[in-house]
């Protein structure tokens, strides 16, 4: 006999649980059936699909990414028929910065100037001149291409040629972003730096301080108010050219009124509650995105 459930997820991360209780709970408001997979049942759940005695309609990988454990059974399910939720090869596109830099620039969507060089490995002599350096401006902003998950490898006030020498040393194999350094606009004195959370293609955006990290719901008054509608559309193209099924992005808004996607695409959004961590998401927004995402998720599988 074979146990089907509408939805998979596998994760490893402690601080997913509050997350995952809650879609698992919006899902069976609407009849789907939840499948959680964690280290406690990973090798059995492998082995289950392998027998035919589990399928899942759909599957959302957490965890493969940090944890080899989850692997095997990442690759099983890029081989079946399982719609895959943040397809493997659209993660990898998002995940690359210079790709997605150039691919957002096509779509004519706002970003920092931004020079783009070589992997230390491919090219040890740095394509730099004096002249690229001053048209970034001072400070300005090193990161690399593929390793910036949380932060790691990103200089934000980065002044010299010596420093984008020194920052390549680190991940020889990766290119490197330098980009100029975004200054936002103040709205009632509130800072003009906001992260779109973007689920099945809606946007869902707050107020985000990149100091801080703290997250304030953009209400709808607000984004008629300070004429932010831009946050929403910029989002949709970023969701065009990147494909996700679920991702967030940081974009910034300038007193010259441009909407700039400073940091493009987060393709594993950190999901905590922000009644149990300071700089976690609204719980009210993560109750309406798994709302929205079990609507969405259930009418992907009836088509």
């Amino acid at each position: 006999m074979t146990r089907h459930f509408d939805l998979a997820v596998a994760w490893d991360w402690e601080y997913d649980k509050e997350f995952i209780g809650i879609l698992e709970a919006q899902l069976h408001s609407r009849d789907l059936l939840f499948y959680s997979v964690s280290h406690h049942n990973v090798t059995e759940t492998l082995e289950g699909l392998r027998k035919g005695s589990l399928r899942f309609g759909a599957f959302l990988d957490r965890a493969s990414d940090s944890d080899e454990t989850f692997e095997p059974l990442a690759k099983y399910m890029r081989r079946s028929n399982t719609l895959l939720l943040n397809r493997p090869e659209a993660v990898h596109h998002g995940a690359d910065k210079a790709t997605m830099h150039m691919a957002l620039l096509a779509k004519g969507v706002h970003v920092p100037f931004t020079i783009i060089i070589s992997p230390f490995n491919k090219r040890q002599e740095i394509e730099l001149s004096l002249t690229d350096l001053a048209h970034l401006g001072r400070p300005f902003i090193i990161k690399p291409a593929n390793t910036t998950g949380g932060g790691t490898g990103v200089i934000t006030g980065a002044e010299t040629l010596k420093d984008v020498i020194d920052s390549r040393q680190h991940h020889k194999n990766d290119k490197y972003l330098l980009q100029e350094k975004i200054e936002p606009a103040f709205f009632n004195g509130r800072k003009g730096w906001f992260r779109v959370l973007c689920m099945f293609g809606r946007p869902f955006p707050c107020w985000w301080d990149d100091a801080t990290h703290v997250y304030t719901v953009l209400t709808e008054e607000e984004r008629i108010r300070y004429r932010l509608r831009p946050l929403v559309t910029q989002t949709r193209l970023i969701h065009e050219v990147c494909d996700l099924d679920f991702f967030s992005t940081e974009i910034a808004a300038t007193n010259d009124r441009r909407f700039v996607s400073v940091d493009y695409v987060n393709e594993v959004c950190d999901m905590r509650l922000q009644s149990l961590h300071a700089d976690g998401v609204p719980d009210a927004l993560v109750e309406e995105m798994c709302n929205y995402f079990a609507r969405s998720l259930k009418s992907a599988l009836n088509q």
